[in-house]
């Protein structure tokens, strides 16, 4: 009789920032030859790429954060459902281990997971541990972060803390090889402008204002891609038509992996993905972090770019055309200084990092004591 390989849950959902580790680390683990099955909540709809092959099971999950007396309640007796439902899951499935991406989506199946002692293990993708990474990371084998520093972590997860990067998917890695553009005093500047998912209005209101404020010989030289949401759109045209800037817009790119890499720099949020991808790829950003995120984590991601000289963090009350205007002169007129904030970018970047979670994941499987390791 064949022996099947050992079985690997995933429960991830939501946002990019933790379906995107998930699909990376799926993809590496389907090399080595694990099998995988992904738990994620019934509100998410179906996924793409490697996740949207995977044998996926939908449990309910609600997250508590932010809401009001009644919706948490709503959320909590949820929350005891999903678990219910999660533990029913596993003992079906009787994987060898189980690994959350963080996010309310995943909590019910790692409480699940904790509480039938599987082996199992966290990602956490941004610089401040996330609160439902916080609450499962105590009881968890591993906790797998991105940053050098990360806040949050509580005492007794502590040792088992391992750094192994932000896993991207394979075409961001892919494209990380090509090197930074060629960037002289008079030659054009590409500006990559995204706001997430949904776009950001803050951005479509700074940027278009700001390159405005430029000399006309600067606005010459920009190519400008922009992601607007879709009642910004035409305003955001109107106005580069008229500055005579040559700007592409759209409410969304497929290929934005392509578009960063063929760009000088980045100005956008800095959610998980996002700085991820623009560190592997090697580009300088200037990052305006969302100010309504939980525990502030995009401030954290943004400060771990600037702090490495990789960018700038600009706080969004400190995000004017002014401002951006002086900025952005002044980095035209240095190319030197995008130059060396690039190499910084690729300095810190981790290509491997799916690799590393991977490798973190076997020695789990295998009982390796290691613990608390930075990983290459």
């Amino acid at each position: 009789m064949t022996q099947l390989s050992p079985l690997i849950v995933l429960a991830a959902g939501g946002t990019g920032g933790h379906v995107f580790p998930a699909e990376a680390l799926a993809n590496e683990l389907g090399r080595r030859g694990f099998r995988l099955a992904l738990i994620t909540d019934r509100r998410g709809g179906a996924y793409g790429g490697v996740l949207g092959e995977l044998e996926t099971y939908r449990i309910r999950a609600g997250g508590v954060a932010g809401k009001n007396l009644f919706a948490r309640i709503k959320s909590v007796f949820e929350l005891a459902i999903g678990t219910l439902q999660a533990r029913s899951l596993l003992k079906k499935l009787k994987p060898e281990t189980v690994i959350g991406f963080g996010g309310y989506a995943s909590v019910p199946t790692m409480l699940a997971a904790c509480f039938g002692n599987y082996k199992t293990a966290l990602h956490e993708q941004n610089a401040v541990l996330g609160r439902a990474n916080r609450l499962l990371a105590p009881r968890v084998d591993r906790v797998a972060t991105c940053f050098d520093s990360i806040e949050g972590v509580p005492e007794k997860a502590q040792a088992n803390v391992c750094q192994t990067g932000m896993p991207v998917r394979d075409s961001v890695t892919r494209i990380g090889a090509q090197p930074y553009p060629d960037l002289k005093d008079d030659s054009i500047v590409r500006l990559l402008i995204i706001g997430g998912s949904q776009g950001a209005r803050v951005l479509s209101d700074v940027v278009p204002a700001a390159l405005g404020e430029l000399p006309e010989d600067q606005r010459k030289r920009l190519h400008v891609t922009q992601q607007c949401r879709p009642e910004d759109l035409e305003r955001v045209r109107r106005v580069y038509g008229k500055l005579g800037i040559n700007a592409e817009l759209d409410t969304f790119f497929s290929d934005i992996p392509e578009r960063l890499a063929a760009s000088h720099m980045l100005i956008g949020r800095s959610g998980a993905s996002t700085v991820a991808e623009v560190t592997v790829i090697g580009r300088p950003s200037i990052l305006i972090p969302y100010p309504h995120a939980i525990d502030d984590h995009q401030a954290k991601n943004a400060h771990a770019v600037d702090e490495a000289g990789a960018g700038w963090l600009m706080p969004e009350k400190a995000f004017t055309a002014e401002a951006l205007a002086k900025r952005l002169g002044s980095l035209m007129d240095m190319p030197a200084t995008l130059i060396k904030a690039a190499a910084c970018a690729k300095a810190v970047g981790k290509p491997q990092a799916a690799e590393n979670l991977a490798d973190m994941i076997c020695k789990l499987l295998n009982g390796d004591p290691d613990q608390g390791r930075k990983a290459a």
